[in-house]
């Protein structure tokens, strides 16, 4: 399991601000449901459009992501939108008094959020990273890199830049980038090189082909460390019933359990694997 501050673990069982903001005068959203996390940030201006008074989310993701997002709203209420933007992933973090490397993800999702919400604000165009409903009609950073998420290289070489970050195991920490199929690998090393003007040293070989033991490993993880947790916030859980070649059956628990929205929970936990662990992953809801 992670391993979380208490900081983190407090804004992610009392998450502060919570919810909509009916009349917000700006709203990012970032992420997709595909990928795993997704976040919705409201913002409300004073009378003189000059300060943000309230911050609100609404968000799908781990106990990190939760966290970041709450975060985030309590960061930057009070700020001007010039002094919202300053804020990065990394004082994020710092701020829960930080965040497992391979959770940080969802801080940079919460400065995408940021910016693509002051962007629309102010009629400019909004920067797409990929991934993001708001992306759609913003504008391409660049070029597709990793297609498994949709990032883009001028997005990643952002984060990377801004975070320091020299390996590409790194950057799929951050970004999710090469967490997939791990095909764009060699092209982030390069981008890595070419932000820090270091030759690039991109490996030949072929992805390890898992072992069913290893498989079976993995799916357990991602199961433990990625999906519960999310069921847990809902008072929901999923028990692992059985694991057959590719195919692997779950049965629901709790809140879980004949819920009418069963269904969608069972193809979010499909594409997680898929994402996660192997591509040819099938997941079958049981009785149990």
């Amino acid at each position: 399991m992670w391993d979380y501050t208490d900081k983190v673990k407090e804004h992610f069982l009392n998450p502060r601000n919570v919810g909509a903001i009916a009349d917000a005068d700006a709203v990012g959203e970032v992420g997709s449901l595909a990928c795993g996390d997704a976040l919705k940030l409201f913002i409300k201006l004073d009378d003189a459009k000059e300060r943000i008074v309230e911050a609100t989310f609404q968000t799908f993701g781990c106990g990190s992501a939760i966290a970041s997002s709450s975060a985030l709203t309590e960061m930057i209420k009070g700020k001007t939108l010039d002094e919202a933007l300053e804020v990065t992933n990394k004082e994020i973090a710092d701020f829960l008094g930080g965040l497992p490397e391979e959770k940080m993800h969802c801080s940079v999702m919460g400065q995408e959020a940021l910016e693509v919400a002051i962007a629309k604000y102010r009629g400019g165009p909004v920067p797409t990273h990929g991934h993001g409903h708001d992306h759609v009609h913003g504008e391409q950073e660049g070029e597709v890199v990793c297609k498994c998420f949709g990032l883009t290289d001028g997005f990643l070489k952002k984060v990377i830049e801004q975070n320091r970050l020299h390996t590409a195991e790194q950057v799929t920490h951050f970004t999710k980038a090469g967490g997939a199929c791990g095909g764009c690998i060699p092209k982030i090393k390069e981008i890595i090189a070419e932000v820090f003007g270091e030759k690039a040293v991109v490996a030949t070989k072929k992805p390890e082909k898992l072992t069913n033991l290893r498989k079976m490993q993995l799916i357990q993880e991602v199961l433990e460390n990625e999906v519960r947790p999310q069921l847990w916030a809902d008072g929901g859980d999923l028990e692992l019933v059985d694991i057959a070649g590719s195919v692997v059956q779950i049965a629901f628990r709790k809140a879980c359990a004949g819920c009418h929205s069963s269904g969608h929970t069972a193809k979010f936990v499909e594409q997680k694997l898929r994402d996660m662990v192997s591509s040819d992953i099938v997941v079958e809801e049981v009785e149990g």
